[in-house]
């Protein structure tokens, strides 16, 4: 096995996953600054989430989008709220939960939520082109296992960062 390929101690591990912290946190800042100066669409954050979390699973409820999203109910709902305002999402009976409807996106909400991805590709394409499948696959495993450290948070009433 070479040391590259070789499972960190439990001593390194701590370091190692710290540089990936420091690193996480400005991007995700800067990324959700990127989407809300995106005149285009005029999308917050917010929005932006309820609205590709529709267009990835289909109707959902706001308390479904808020634990999908380690989001407060509340903090959803202000931002489903503010989707219908625009006419991007629309509520509909829910078959298994009278009191709680189901919010799905309308062709408008569908039509914004797939300008915005397609704005994010085009510049997700100009990441520097050295980067293999492998590196991003293991990205993705070493962030999903960070992520999956922090299940047991207790995220009744998280809100975003302003």
């Amino acid at each position: 096995m070479t040391e590259t390929a070789r499972p960190l101690s439990p001593t390194e591990l701590p370091e190692r996953l710290m540089e990936v912290f420091a690193l996480v946190g400005p991007l995700y800042r800067r990324v959700q600054r990127k989407i809300e100066l995106d005149a285009a669409q005029g999308l917050s954050v917010g929005v932006r989430a309820v609205l590709d979390l529709l267009r990835e699973h289909g109707p959902m409820t706001v308390p479904q989008m808020g634990r999908a999203q380690s989001l407060s109910r509340q903090f959803v709902q202000r931002m489903v709220n503010d989707a219908a305002a625009r006419g991007l999402v629309e509520t509909i009976p829910n078959p298994a939960h009278q009191r709680s409807s189901l919010i799905r996106l309308t062709d408008a909400g569908r039509t914004a939520i797939t300008a915005v991805t397609s704005r994010e590709h085009a510049l997700l394409g100009r990441t520097a082109g050295d980067l293999t499948d492998a590196e991003v696959t293991a990205c993705v495993r070493v962030l999903t296992r960070m992520l999956e450290l922090f299940d047991d948070v207790d995220l009744t009433g998280a809100e975003p960062p302003r």
